[in-house]
Order: C-alpha cells, then sequence, then structure tokens
C-alpha cells in the first residue's frame, strides 16, 4: 500500500515540478494549471485522462502546506468499519460462524436477514469474520495440511510418476488420442523417462518404468497416483525386490504431484503447443521430437526451482547407480491365465494363438504365464501350485506335430506276477495235500438240515409245526438265509434267539448274521 501512495506522490510531484522547482513563475501559475487541465496524462492506475484545475491547486498547495508526503491519500477515519452493516450484525455473524466452524456465507445472511432484514456481502462478510479470528483456519478446524517442498539431497532418490493427456497423432487413416507417461528425478529435475503412448494402463507404466531402469538405475523411492493401476501386485512385487519405497499419492490430495504436473505444464507450453500448430504427426515422430526437445531444451535450460540446468544437476547429485536386471524383475510383471490342456491336441490357447504343451499335461488345468512386452512364441506352464512343467511352443493345429517318443521307464521294483505265484504256492502247502474234497462235500451236504432249521425256529417262535408254521413268503426268506450262512447249526440258531430283543423272524435274522461275520473273524 505505501509503494502505490509514492506511486501516486510521485505522479503528481513530477507532474507539477515546474511550479515546484520555480520554473513558472507564481503569476504564471493559473496559466500553466489551465495548460496541464486541457492535456491527457498517463495516471499510475493506468486510464489516460485529463486532471481538473481544482485537483491540480490543491496538489499544489498540499505539497507546498506539508511537503512531499502530504500528497499521500489520507486513511479512512471509518476504514476497517461496516458502513451498511451495522456492528450488531457483524457481531450476530461472528457467533453464528463461531458456534459452527462449517457455515457458510449463505445461511449465516439467512440468519441475518430473519433478525435484521438485511444480509452483508460475501467478501465484506469474510473480511470482518477474519479480523475477528471467526474462520475456519482461525477457529482451529481446517484440515489444510501444512506442507513441505519436495526435495532430496542427490539424484535418483525419489522419482515422480503420472500420467497426462497428450496431442493426437495419425494412425493408419485416423487421428488417434495419445498419452504422455513421465517420470521426473526429484532433486535435479530431470526426466528420467518420458514417452508417449496410445493407451494409459499397466502395461505402459511398466513399459515406462523398465526403459528408466534399464538406463539410470533403480530409485530409493517412488510416488505415484492412487489410481487402481499404481496399486497392481506386480509393480508392488517388483519394487519390494528392488528394494523400492512405493508410495502412493494420499486419496483427494493431489497437491504433492506438483512438480511432475509442472513438469506437464512445461511440456504443453513450449513442446505440445507447436506440435498442434503443425502437421499432425506419427506417434514414433512424437516420440522421436519430444526426446530431442528434452535433451536439446528442457535439460539444458537452467529449473526456474533449482537454478541449474536439470542434466547438470543430475549429474553432480549422481553418487551411484543401484543397476537393475531387467530378467529377474521381468518375471514380477509376467501376465498369469489358466487354461486347461486340451485333450485332443495337447495344447493351450491364449489371445488367439494355440501353444504345443508336453503330452503328459492332456487334461490338466495349468497357469500359463508370458511376457506382455514381447511376441508371443513360446509361454511358461506351471502347475496352479506353482510348480514349472515346461515351455509352450507356438504351433498351428492344421499341422500335426511330431510326437515325442516315449520315456524310458525303470523297471519296476514290486512284480506282482511273483506275488501271486508265491501266494498261490504257499496256500497249496497250507493244505499239504491239494484241494480237501471232505471239507467241501460236508459243506455242500450241510450236516444240520434246512427242516431242522424250520422246526427248531418255529418252537422258538412259539408257533406249531416245523415247515407248515410258516407262509411261502417266510419259507423263501428263510431258504435264503439258511443258503448263505454257510456255518448255521443249532447252537447258533439258539444263541441268536437268546439275544433277540423281539422274537421275530427279521430280528432273528439280524442277529444271525451277526454271529456269522463274528466266526468269519475268529476262524
Amino acid at each position: 500500500m505505501a509503494n502505490r501512495q509514492e506511486q501516486w506522490a510521485v505522479f503528481w510531484c513530477t507532474l507539477l515540478s515546474p511550479l515546484l522547482y520555480g520554473e513558472v513563475s507564481p503569476e504564471e501559475a493559473g496559466r500553466f494549471l489551465n495548460e496541464l487541465a486541457a492535456t491527457e496524462h498517463l495516471f499510475p492506475d493506468g486510464t489516460r485522462r485529463r486532471p481538473s484545475r481544482a485537483t491540480l491547486w490543491r496538489k499544489w498547495k498540499q505539497y507546498r502546506e506539508g511537503g512531499f508526503e502530504a500528497l499521500f491519500r489520507k486513511r479512512r477515519s471509518d476504514r476497517g468499519q461496516p458502513r451498511k452493516a451495522n456492528p450488531a450484525m457483524i457481531a450476530k455473524a461472528v457467533e453464528l460462524k463461531t458456534e459452527q466452524p462449517y457455515r457458510s456465507h449463505v445461511p449465516i445472511n439467512q440468519f441475518l436477514a430473519a433478525e435484521f432484514h438485511a444480509t452483508i456481502p460475501k467478501s465484506t462478510l469474510y473480511r470482518h469474520l477474519k479480523r475477528a479470528g471467526a474462520t475456519r483456519r482461525k477457529l482451529g478446524v481446517s484440515r489444510q495440511k501444512v506442507r513441505c517442498r519436495w526435495t532430496r539431497d542427490h539424484s535418483n532418490a525419489l522419482w515422480l510418476g503420472d500420467f497426462e493427456d497428450g496431442p493426437y497423432v495419425l494412425h493408419g487413416d485416423q487421428a488417434m488420442p495419445t498419452h504422455l507417461s513421465a517420470f521426473i528425478d526429484c532433486h535435479s529435475r530431470y526426466v528420467v523417462e518420458a514417452r508417449y503412448y496410445p493407451r494409459e494402463n499397466l502395461d505402459i507404466l511398466i513399459d515406462s518404468l523398465l526403459r528408466a531402469w534399464s538406463v539410470h538405475g533403480a530409485s530409493r523411492e517412488l510416488y505415484l497416483d492412487n489410481a487402481k493401476i499404481y496399486h497392481a501386485n506386480a509393480l508392488k512385487a517388483a519394487c519390494c525386490a528392488l528394494n523400492i519405497r512405493l508410495i502412493h499419492r494420499t486419496v483427494r490430495d493431489p497437491a504433492p504431484g506438483g512438480l511432475v504436473e509442472r513438469f506437464f505444464g512445461t511440456a504443453q507450453s513450449q513442446f505440445e503447443s507447436e506440435v498442434h500448430v503443425g502437421d499432425i504427426l506419427t506417434l514414433d515422430r512424437l516420440n522421436r521430437a519430444l526426446a530431442a526437445w528434452l535433451d536439446q531444451s528442457y535439460h539444458r535450460a537452467p529449473n526456474s526451482e533449482t537454478g541449474q540446468p536439470p542434466a547438470e544437476r543430475y549429474q553432480q547429485g549422481n553418487r551411484f547407480t543401484r543397476h537393475v536386471n531387467l530378467q529377474e524383475v521381468l518375471k514380477y510383471f509376467f501376465r498369469r491365465e489358466r487354461r486347461t490342456v486340451h485333450e485332443t491336441f495337447s495344447d493351450v490357447q491364449l489371445n488367439a494363438l494355440f501353444f504345443q504343451v508336453h503330452p503328459d499335461l492332456r487334461g490338466d488345468k495349468v497357469e500359463v504365464r508370458y511376457d506382455p512386452f514381447s511376441p508371443l512364441e513360446t509361454v511358461l506352464i506351471y502347475s496352479l501350485d506353482g510348480e514349472y512343467l515346461g515351455v509352450g511352443i507356438r504351433h498351428e493345429r492344421e499341422t500335426a506335430p511330431d510326437q515325442p517318443p516315449p520315456r524310458p521307464r525303470p523297471k519296476p521294483k514290486h512284480n506282482y506276477l511273483d506275488l501271486l505265484i508265491r501266494n498261490h504256492e504257499q496256500a497249496l502247502d497250507d493244505r499239504h495235500a491239494g484241494i480237501d474234497y471232505p471239507a467241501v462235500l460236508a459243506a455242500a451236504g450241510r450236516r444240520w438240515p434246512f427242516a431242522e432249521f424250520a422246526k427248531q425256529l418255529a418252537a422258538y417262535l412259539g408257533r406249531e409245526g416245523g415247515l407248515t408254521a410258516f407262509s411261502a413268503e417266510e419259507l423263501e426268506s428263510l431258504q435264503k438265509v439258511y443258503n448263505r450262512l454257510t456255518c448255521l447249526d443249532a447252537p447258533m440258531l439258539r444263541e441268536a434267539c437268546e439275544r433277540a430283543v423281539r422274537h421275530a423272524i427279521p430280528e432273528i435274522v439280524y442277529v444271525l448274521q451277526q454271529l456269522s461275520h463274528e466266526r468269519q473273524r475268529r476262524t
């Protein structure tokens, strides 16, 4: 404000300098002021206009009486005080804001209109609330973070990466949008990798990272956006394997990504603006132009924040390089798909291509792993438990593959035929004389006749007669039991009738079967 006052005072002194320094006599003062009033002048506020004679006379008088500082504009006596709104309205507004810090000017003015039949403009209300310490920040409820500047002491300590929409390119006979993927070093502002891609997905992110790692090694920390692709397990696994701390931007907090966003703004204003006014380029031509601009312009120009060219500062701060074995890292980014090996063709299908596997795997469920960044000629075959099973080679089903020769199998340790012969000879030795014909005839003749079995069973059931004590259906069932239980005799029937809970044929038959099993186990 003081500088503004000085500008106006210097303006009036310069305009009236012939009078102030005696170049114009007092008698000619009136004529001189009339000439000034009739001429347009450029005022400090940027406008051109003619000052009035009264204003010029007043300024001359102020300088004669008070000197240079007398030309300063006087502060209003009611400065900072409400002119339209009375103090009671301001006090009420402060009270409403204090009791509810998140209350905006809309409900506050609704309360004021109901009580005072008047409202306070938004800017005026905020100025008085701030003076009274009744803003969210002054009341201590603001969620705005206190931030620090992104900085690191040496190169490759922290990389920041993100995507940005790029210009359209020519693809065939169509215009196709592009996306700029960039990673920038925090210490030097050096762009370790930047390239335009036709898509914005995990494959593109991985391709950019692999290019950066292959040239500059691995960074200590990697700061990325909070989008879904930046939370992929493959990316996390690769960072863990390379000992890189992966940091994600806080949800709904875009401010920390300002460093890479600042680079995107520079690229848009200095590089993409030239692309837009020229002929449409192909994707390859666009990336070649981007690489040239980075090398010849961006990396050589002093950065406004560091004061050094990014390339020079990057080399000075690069203490050591952590080299990356890309073959070891690539395995974390392999795509994994579950497939069933075709029983007829002995192959698996992937992306409309067929890959021949070993015939032993036909019908098995397997996991197919492949590199998404190289042509699909071979794939790796794993079991669902993670065991490596071999390589699948691309083939055409129309061409019959050469059948691999059968694998030689070792001679079995155990011979089943020898086991059968030994058991047979042992059985013959146990019988001494070969087949025991008397025992066979005795078993076939059944020393205890069926009629005696039926008669004794009828007696236990309290029925009179022998076979006539049973119906035809009961006799048929008893005959089947008698034929099946070859060890059935009178003591066995007596024991079964004693054990039976109820004197009924099904119950007695059930106990007879149990007794028969017990005898067979004993023998």
